[in-house]
């Protein structure tokens, strides 16, 4: 057996195209739907990462601003930005991007960002509203897998999907948005012991625990599909996910890519979210989405 391969490329594409009708209905209102991207490091990955969407958002006619603060910005500079921006009827969507400078904590920031701007689902309230099925951005990586796993025909409803990892960028919103399709999830983590007694018993299994090649061909039940959000750089410059491909890809009857997989999504998805922020704050009913698809509702 050698698995199907899951490209995000056709995914993205579907999403841009929705992003490109978005924008071209706000225009003829003339309204220019517009992305503040909040950076406070001088990591290079992170600005190479910002820059690819600034260069992403122009294609797509979406106004992206990168704010950056420096890599010595104290918290109080950065909630200050986050308020301002929240409150500035211009701005339509708000990222705070990661790393941040030494003692400052995430956790005291996102806050900050408002949820109707919040569209990448910083702000605990967002994953609040996701779990009790309330309109709300979901956390671009989190969505970017359904929507991989809707585009390529991988039926979840009723069926066992196992998710390893617990984040509240992946694994926690990706609980919610897989529950709302009705399958039956199982969350596993660094205490599920073994692994693979979890793992096995899926048919469809998501891997985003920031771990190299953690899941191998024995955590994966034959003909299982497995989603790789693992973005690891290695010493040599390589990017791998977290899934050994070489071995599970002889099982699995299909396997996301990396790079080439969930990360090609998660970019067009932000877009799309600053693109319905826009439309919600024309009509002044507050966040348009829910936890569906691109095909569904935009």
């Amino acid at each position: 057996m050698s698995a199907v391969s899951l490209s995000g490329a056709p995914v993205a594409k579907e999403v841009r195209a929705q992003v490109a009708d978005n924008v071209a209905r706000l225009a003829s209102e003339g309204i220019v739907p517009a992305l503040a991207v909040v950076v406070a490091t001088d990591n290079e990955s992170t600005h190479w990462y910002v820059r690819s969407i600034a260069k992403s958002a122009a294609k797509a006619g979406v106004d992206c601003r990168i704010i950056d603060l420096g890599p010595t910005a104290s918290s109080a500079q950065l909630q200050a930005t986050l308020t301002q921006l929240s409150e500035d009827p211009q701005t339509h969507g708000i990222i705070l991007q990661t790393p941040l400078p030494d003692g400052v904590q995430v956790d005291e920031l996102v806050p900050h960002i408002a949820p109707d701007k919040d569209i990448d689902g910083a702000n605990p309230l967002s994953l609040g509203r996701l779990a009790v099925g309330l309109p709300a951005f979901a956390p671009a990586t989190a969505r970017a897998v359904v929507e991989m796993l809707v585009h390529h025909a991988v039926p979840v409803e009723g069926h066992h999907v196992a998710v390893v990892g617990r984040s509240a960028v992946v694994g926690k919103p990706l609980l919610h948005l897989l529950l709302e399709r009705n399958a039956s999830i199982t969350v596993c983590h660094s205490r599920s012991r073994p692994l693979e007694d979890y793992t096995r018993a899926a048919s469809v299994v998501v891997v985003a625990a920031g771990r190299p090649g953690l899941v191998t061909d024995r955590h994966v039940a034959p003909g299982a599909v497995v989603v790789d959000v693992g973005t690891n750089v290695l010493e040599d410059g390589a990017l791998v996910g977290d899934v050994d491909a070489q071995s599970v890809e002889q099982v699995a009857s299909a396997l996301s890519p990396v790079p080439g997989g969930v990360g090609t999504i998660t970019t067009a998805l932000l877009l799309l979210h600053t693109s319905v922020a826009a439309r919600a704050a024309v009509e002044a009913k507050g966040p348009l989405v829910s936890s569906g698809t691109v095909g569904s509702h935009g």
